[in-house]
């Protein structure tokens, strides 16, 4: 590995990345808080017995740990970790201050996390969540608005072909019972399994329950044909219910109930649910409700309910299909002042920042050079248009605006660039 890269499972963002990051975060926020979801932040690192054994066998494994400082640095122990999600953190949060939060409280949060996974496509051990929680009741319109906001993100953002599968963690805790005949100590090692299923196929998942030592692959197989072929009642119940709401919000007729839906960490208590897309190994996002987790924090259990979009994955998808908006794709600048010569220095300011005070993103060109030379620059960053005002032009009280998309220029009045140049990059 080359000394100048980022460390494995991470990355640098230049400038376009950034800006496609931007543009979905800016839809997410903006559909989140239509729905009356509040903005929450958390510290990067949280204390450590705050974490662990909250995600389960696997999870404590996938947890940053930071090692003691100072005198205590010799010890090898840990005392922080670097947060593993948004949802611990929020628990804590409701735990701490529970007498000055509303008695529902709904938040989004849009930070990064971070996970000692193995790195993949659209997969990171550094990456931004976007999760949206309802704390305080266990009605099910709660998976019904959650399920609606970010089916109304993803329509937002271009998608139209995801799917959103939905169960219930004790529907999976009767199959693990009935069809595999697993005791409930082996319930969670089950469920990492099964949440496979999607990626490596019953065959892999069979096999994978037999190497943990929950039954033998023969078994496993059996199990996963009466699953997959069984209708289950009395939970599904719930299930139709959120089905049935949320036909007329914005997830429509999206979600399925799919009883192989596992959701890895064990926190979760009752529906579980993720988005797919096809063509895509994983999901664009998932959650369920929760409602034991706070109170490992206060002593009581408070319902609670979330939903996380995986960013990282939803710009993977977006950039291989094309769904940037031009604006984003394009760049970051709207005009470039070219400099003709050193006595046009002043004007050329003027210009730039009359065009920024109207609202377009203006860049200058740093220093008088051949105009082929500037016009091939402003090119080379995607710059739509390009302003020429040499001597003959100021004379005339003229700005040249050349078109760098059309190959076309046209003068302008000086004091009409500015609306000349908005109404030609809306056409």
């Amino acid at each position: 590995m080359s000394a100048t890269q980022p460390a494995r499972g991470t990355r640098d963002f230049l400038p376009g990345e950034i800006r496609r990051r931007e543009h979905v975060i800016s839809v997410i926020r903006r559909v989140y808080e239509r729905y009356g979801f509040e903005p929450l932040e958390t510290p990067a690192f949280e204390n450590i017995e705050t974490l662990l054994g909250k995600y389960g066998e696997e999870g404590n494994k996938l947890i940053f740990k930071i090692l003691r400082r100072g005198e205590h640095e010799g010890t090898g122990e840990a005392d922080l970790a670097l947060r593993y999600d948004l949802t611990v953190p929020l628990a804590r949060v409701v735990a701490q201050y529970q007498n000055d939060l509303p008695k529902f409280f709904k938040r989004y949060q849009i930070q990064p996390v971070w996970r000692a996974d193995r790195p993949a496509r659209g997969r990171f051990r550094e990456f931004y969540q976007c999760d949206i929680d309802a704390i305080g009741s266990t009605s099910p319109l709660v998976e019904v608005e959650q399920l609606s906001a970010v089916s109304e993100v993803l329509t937002e953002l271009g998608f139209k072909d995801f799917v959103i599968r939905l169960n219930h963690r004790q529907i999976l805790t009767a199959i693990l019972r009935e069809f595999f005949d697993l005791e409930e100590s082996k319930h969670t090692q089950a469920l990492i399994a099964l949440d496979k299923l999607d990626k490596i196929g019953a065959e892999g998942v069979a096999a994978e329950m037999e190497e943990r030592a929950l039954c033998s692959k023969d078994a496993a197989l059996q199990g996963l044909q009466r699953m997959l072929g069984q209708e289950l009642e009395g939970l599904k119940r719930h299930l139709t219910t959120i089905i049935d709401l949320s036909r007329s919000t914005a997830a429509g007729d999206r979600i399925r109930f799919d009883p192989t839906l596992a959701r890895g960490l064990s926190y979760y208590t009752g529906a579980i649910m993720e988005i797919n897309v096809p063509d895509l190994a994983g999901s664009l996002g998932g959650g369920g409700r929760y409602d034991n987790l706070i109170g490992m924090f206060l002593g009581r259990d408070v319902p609670a309910c979330g939903f996380s979009l995986g960013l990282e994955r939803i710009i993977v998808v977006m950039t291989e299909r094309n769904m940037f908006p031009e604006a984003v794709a394009r760049g970051g600048v709207d005009v470039m002042v070219t400099i003709w010569n050193e006595t046009g220095l002043g004007e050329a300011m003027s210009l730039a920042s009359e065009l920024r005070a109207n609202g377009l993103r203006a860049d200058v060109y740093p220093e008088p050079d051949k105009l082929g030379k500037q016009l091939k620059y402003a090119s080379s960053r995607n710059v739509p248009f390009v302003t020429v005002q040499g001597d003959e032009e100021r004379a005339r009280g003229e700005v040249g605006v050349k078109n760098l998309r059309s190959g076309e220029q046209t003068a302008v009045s000086r004091a009409e660039v500015a609306r000349f140049i908005l109404d030609a990059g809306n056409q």
